[in-house]
């Protein structure tokens, strides 16, 4: 089979019109309402809420989030100077708890020196999925959201299997502000941002190596599905680490755009006691976390290094 793009026929999922769901905290309770415009979210109960000034939740509750390691060809050339880096998708896990809303704090400790973003797209599972073939699994999907898959790649040394603290600490998975669908997934451009300043970008259609259809069906092999799961679907070239008080976002065109504020934390208590692997900055920490710049466009470094001098 061929999986490339374009495909031959826009699924269901993305024809449109637009539709896009939101769930924010209104009075102290959930609600979810639909956007009518740039402007105003209209709650499921009829009430408008003007979507610039609402409190924002993750417009997901899956029991499992699902993670490609690398799915762009900019990010395999940087990482693997090659454009393709395995011959099919290898992936890892992130904990429910990693969730954040639009607008929350994305949490640095203290003890921790590399908090990486990687702005990326989330496909969110719409039906019960097992067994599947990769055109049947443009049904399951409900829709797609702007994501940040952020990292505290300091403990690469232990974690580069399972990823569990590298990317499933509290607060590290920004995601939303909401579920969109009829959208074409692969005409639309991913940028992130950090203080404003574009230091991602990549056109999803031209750079995908896997689409979520040849994901999903992968994964569904021997692991069912069900409503609400995210898959998060890798990040492009230049994840670069950041600090306290950087704003980061990821935007994706006619999608949606998502952020945080990166806070310091102290480090946790037992650490002073000596619990469990401790923060590294070795070789192999510094080669994913500061990657190989000889390979990413200068003007995202740039951009970079000018958030730094503010």
């Amino acid at each position: 089979m061929n999986f490339e793009f374009p495909l031959q026929e826009l699924p269901a999922v993305m024809r449109g019109p637009r539709v896009e769901r939101r769930r924010v905290l209104v009075g102290g309770s959930a609600f979810w309402g639909t956007m009518r415009d740039e402007a105003t979210l209209v709650l499921d109960d009829g009430r408008e809420v003007d979507a610039a000034s609402a409190s924002y939740l993750p417009p997901v509750s899956p029991s499992k989030i699902i993670a490609v390691h690398i799915s762009y060809t900019s990010r395999s050339i940087e990482t693997r100077n090659k454009p393709k880096p395995t011959e099919t998708p290898t992936y890892f896990t992130k904990p429910p708890s990693s969730l954040n809303g639009h607008g929350g704090q994305i949490l640095k400790p203290a003890d921790c020196q590399y908090l990486n973003y990687e702005g990326e797209y989330a496909v969110v599972i719409g039906r019960t999925c097992r067994n599947v073939t990769p055109d049947e699994a443009w049904d399951h999907i409900a829709g797609f959201c702007p994501a940040l898959d952020m990292g505290l790649q300091d403990f690469r040394d232990t974690d580069q299997g399972s990823m569990l603290r590298v990317k499933g600490a509290d607060t590290l998975l920004p995601i939303g502000p909401g579920i969109v669908r009829g959208v074409n997934l692969f005409e639309q451009t991913l940028r992130t941002h950090v203080d404003g300043l574009v230091v991602q970008e990549a056109h999803i259609g031209d750079e995908t190596i896997w689409g979520p259809h040849y994901v999903i069906a992968d994964i569904a092999r021997h692991i069912t599905l069900v409503p609400g799961d995210v898959i998060l679907m890798g990040t492009p070239c230049h994840s670069r680490s950041v600090d306290p008080g950087h704003h980061v976002e990821c935007e994706i065109t006619n999608i949606g755009r998502v952020g945080g504020t990166v806070v310091a934390i102290p480090a946790p208590r037992a650490a002073a006691l000596g619990v469990g692997h401790a923060p590294t900055d070795t070789p192999e920490v510094r080669r994913v976390a500061l990657g190989f710049d000889e390979r990413v466009p200068e003007r995202f470094k740039d951009n970079l290094r000018r958030t730094r001098q503010r």
